[in-house]
C-alpha cells in the first residue's frame, strides 16, 4: 500500500515542541510504515520521518515569520494533489482546503478533522460528505451535518513517558497559555489549594499573558516556557496532578492523555472530549467550577495512578490509533 500523509506546515513534523497536528501525522505516519505500507510524508524539509520526505518550504510558517502562511499552504497542498496519482490513499490532516481538490484526484482521501476553527468551515465539508471519508478525533467533536466513517482517539507513541509512581508535590498546568485553556483559572485553583503550580507551554496570547498571568507569577507559580519532549515527559510523569480547566469544547487534549499515561490523574472541566478522556473518579475528576476543581485536588489520593496508566495505555497508544486507520484505510480501499 502506497500512501500519502498530509501534515500542516505550521510546524516541524514531529514538533519540537507545540503542534498536536503534526504530532498525530507524525504518529500516523511512523506507525503505518511499521505496518508495511510505502509512505511519504509532505510536511516542512526539516521534518524527521523512516519514510519519504517531500517538502516545500525549509521549515514552518510558525517558525519562520518571513513566510507566507497561506502561500506556503497552497504551495504545499498543490504539491500532493499534482503528484495523487502515485498513491493508493492520501491521509489529509491539513483541515478542509485539500477537499477542494478531491473531486479533480482519483486517489481516495481520507480526512481526519482535527477540530472545527468555526462553523463557517462546515460548509466545505459538507460539500464533500460523500467523498470525504471523515474521521473524528473524539464523539464530541462531531458536526450534525455531516457524515463520518469513524472516530479514531489520538495516539501518543507510549515510549515518549514514563509511569511514574511517585510523584512530586506541584500541580501542573501544561497547554497554550490561552484564555480558553484556562491558564488564569489553573493558578486559581493552586493558590486556592494551598500547592505549587508548574506552567509549561508557549504564549500564545500575549496580551492574556500579561495582563493575568504574569502579575501572578511568584514563587509558588512558576512559569517555565515551552517544554520539549525530555523535560514533558518528566513534568508529565512527576506532577501530582494535571489541572486542564478548558472554557472551551476541546476536540481532544493530547496533554490530558500524556498525564495518564504517565500516571498522573486529571482535573479537568467537563466540557468537550473530557469525559471521553477521563474517567471520573477514576483516572481523575470532571468538574464545572474552580471551586470543584479545588475539592477534587483534596481528593486525589483516591486516584490509583496505575490505573491512570492503564486506562490511558489501552485507549490512547499510537499502536491502537494506527491499527484502526489500517482497517479504514483497507475498509475504503476495498469499496
Amino acid at each position: 500500500m502506497k500512501v500519502a500523509v498530509l501534515a500542516p506546515v505550521a510546524w516541524r513534523t514531529p514538533p519540537r515542541h507545540y503542534g498536536p497536528w503534526e504530532q498525530i501525522a507524525s504518529n500516523i505516519t511512523e506507525g503505518i510504515i511499521k505496518m508495511g505500507a510505502e509512505v511519504t510524508l509532505f510536511a516542512t524539509g526539516d521534518s524527521i520521518t523512516a519514510g519519504k520526505l517531500d517538502a516545500i518550504c525549509d521549515t514552518g510558517y510558525e517558525e519562520d515569520r518571513t513566510q507566507d502562511a497561506k502561500v506556503l499552504e497552497c504551495l504545499h497542498i498543490s504539491n500532493l494533489m499534482e503528484k495523487a496519482g502515485q498513491f493508493d490513499i492520501i491521509h489529509n490532516n491539513f483541515d478542509f482546503l485539500p477537499l477542494t481538490y478531491s473531486c479533480l484526484i482519483k486517489t481516495p482521501l481520507i480526512t481526519t478533522i482535527h477540530g472545527f476553527s468555526s462553523s463557517k468551515i462546515i460548509p466545505v465539508y459538507k460539500k464533500y460528505n460523500s467523498r470525504g471519508h471523515y474521521v473524528s478525533i473524539s464523539n464530541a467533536d462531531r458536526s450534525p451535518e455531516l457524515d463520518y466513517l469513524a472516530t479514531v482517539y489520538n495516539g501518543i507513541d507510549t515510549r515518549d513517558f514514563k509511569f511514574n509512581e511517585q510523584p512530586d508535590e506541584y500541580l501542573l498546568y501544561f497547554g497554550r497559555i490561552h484564555p480558553d485553556k484556562g491558564t488564569a483559572e489553573a493558578i486559581d485553583i493552586a493558590r486556592k489549594s494551598k500547592r505549587k503550580l508548574l506552567i509549561a507551554g508557549i504564549v500564545q496570547d500575549t496580551n492574556y499573558f500579561k495582563e493575568k498571568i504574569e502579575p501572578l507569577l511568584c514563587a509558588d507559580v512558576e512559569y517555565i516556557g515551552h517544554a520539549g519532549p525530555d523535560k514533558r515527559r518528566e513534568l508529565l510523569g512527576s506532577a501530582y496532578a494535571l489541572l486542564h480547566p478548558i472554557s472551551f469544547d476541546e476536540p481532544f487534549g493530547l496533554s490530558v492523555a500524556e498525564a495518564m499515561l504517565s500516571g498522573t490523574p486529571v482535573i479537568a472541566f467537563n466540557r468537550g472530549s473530557m469525559p471521553e478522556l477521563v474517567k471520573n473518579a477514576q483516572t481523575g475528576f470532571l468538574v464545572n467550577t474552580v471551586d470543584e476543581a479545588v475539592e477534587a485536588v483534596s481528593a486525589l489520593g483516591e486516584i490509583s495512578r496505575i490505573n491512570c496508566y492503564e486506562w490511558a495505555n489501552a485507549q490512547f497508544s499510537s499502536e491502537k490509533m494506527v491499527s484502526d486507520y489500517w482497517e479504514l484505510y483497507k475498509t475504503i480501499l476495498n469499496k
